[in-house]
């Protein structure tokens, strides 16, 4: 059985089609053909991308790159000195946590890690998929943010691939809360795998599916629009510059394709899956987008269909909210609950440290890191948060649903 409307999809043109019963990715072919993982060359091995695919005034995707002033590295030393000064982050409350944010300023600390797992596959042990009927387990993923290797054993410790890094779950599902780009070293190879992965699990009768967040509407505005100048609310921004500052990798620029382009751009925003809420955000802007799940979703998409920069920067500004839930923020879970369904919300977006006040050392002083051992339950517990703060040497979360009591 498969939940939801919208198509999600991948290399089948600009058009965007709705179906009563299916909605898995469809990926090209030779997504498959560069090994387990199938992403692209590592960032390391990267050569710059001479002809990426551009959009042009009428948001349509093309095979050249861009040249010019909206190209984010036509000229990349001048682009990153043209960026906003990186400050020191939005001030700090008392309980170590920001209490507002906005994209012209640096977001959350990124902690170099130096526990990067290098995972050894062999193509040729995988399986054959077998075909599978009914509903099996559900699953959710928190934000990734191109750690590919901690996905990648975070899912064979859940045994939904095997050693070769290929779907072995049969009819489980399994939902990413987005932000697969972006302060880690392969956002690329990130989004490569989760489309193989949910041919897959389609193939074995289950399914791998993913959510929009706002570091996918972040790389979708720095390619789109460049440095093209924004309306931000505190001054004049740009996407490209907001990128930059928020841990915007030039390897995954250079890699991206028009695939990855319209992958993203198709994402959902909302889900409700047992029960379950899924959202990226844990914020209420989604009630700005419509009363029901179906309504956000449109709204999104068409959003970008437009391809206006100041309306796709809007979107992002509000996506990028946080800690709508925390504190005395039941009532603002049930608010969304109300309106679009579920019991509880899982979110990911603001690491776990950050909402329990656990915030490590941006200089890696804090050797340790921030201890997290599973999702945290919360606002009398409506909300479930899922993001483990990856990027600060926390812990990549899957997790299954139900949690166990």
């Amino acid at each position: 059985m498969v939940e939801g409307s919208m198509t999600q999809g991948a290399g089948q043109g600009p058009e965007m089609e709705r179906t009563a019963t299916l909605r898995d990715f469809r990926v090209p072919a030779y997504v498959n053909e560069t090994g387990p993982y199938a992403h692209s060359p590592h960032p390391a091995e990267a050569a710059p991308y001479p002809g990426g695919p551009h959009t042009d005034e009428n948001g349509a995707y093309g095979g050249a790159a861009h040249t010019g002033e909206n190209n984010p590295y036509a000229d990349a030393p001048r682009a990153a000195e043209s960026a906003p000064p990186v400050e020191e982050g939005p001030p700090a409350s008392p309980e170590g946590y920001p209490d507002a944010y906005t994209p012209t300023q640096r977001d959350l600390p990124v902690i170099t890690r130096t526990d990067t797992v290098q995972v050894t596959v062999d193509p040729a042990s995988a399986p054959t998929a077998q075909p599978g009927t009914g509903s099996g387990p559900l699953y959710v993923v928190g934000d990734v943010h191109g750690y590919l290797d901690q996905l990648v054993a975070a899912l064979q410790d859940k045994g939904l691939v095997d050693a070769a890094g290929q779907w072995c779950a049969g009819t489980a599902r399994l939902w990413f809360l987005g932000d697969f780009t972006d302060r880690g070293p392969d956002g690329i190879g990130v989004i490569d795998l989760v489309m193989r992965l949910s041919a897959e699990a389609a193939a074995a009768g289950g399914y791998c599916k993913a959510l929009m967040g706002n570091h996918e509407l972040l790389l979708l505005g720095a390619k789109r629009f460049g440095d093209t100048p924004v309306n931000s609310g505190a001054g004049t921004a740009t996407f490209q510059a907001a990128w930059l500052l928020n841990g915007g990798q030039k390897s995954d620029m250079d890699r991206l394709q028009d695939h990855h382009l319209q992958w993203m751009a198709r994402l959902d925003a909302v889900e409700e899956v047992d029960g379950y809420l899924l959202v990226h955000s844990d914020t209420t802007a989604y009630l700005d987008y419509g009363d029901s799940i179906e309504a956000v979703n449109d709204t999104v998409r068409e959003t970008l269909t437009r391809n206006d920069a100041d309306e796709v920067w809007d979107l992002f500004r509000k996506f990028t909210k946080r800690f709508s839930f925390r504190d005395d923020g039941a009532d603002a879970v049930r608010s969304l609950l109300d309106t679009y369904g579920g019991t509880r919300i899982v979110h990911g977006h603001s690491p776990i440290p950050y909402l329990l006040g656990e915030v490590g050392s941006e200089d890696g002083e804090d050797t340790a890191g921030p201890v997290v051992e599973g999702p945290h339950v919360y606002a009398d517990g409506l909300a479930i948060a899922m993001d483990g703060g990856v990027t600060m040497a926390g812990k990549l979360l899957v997790q299954q649903l139900p949690l166990e009591n």
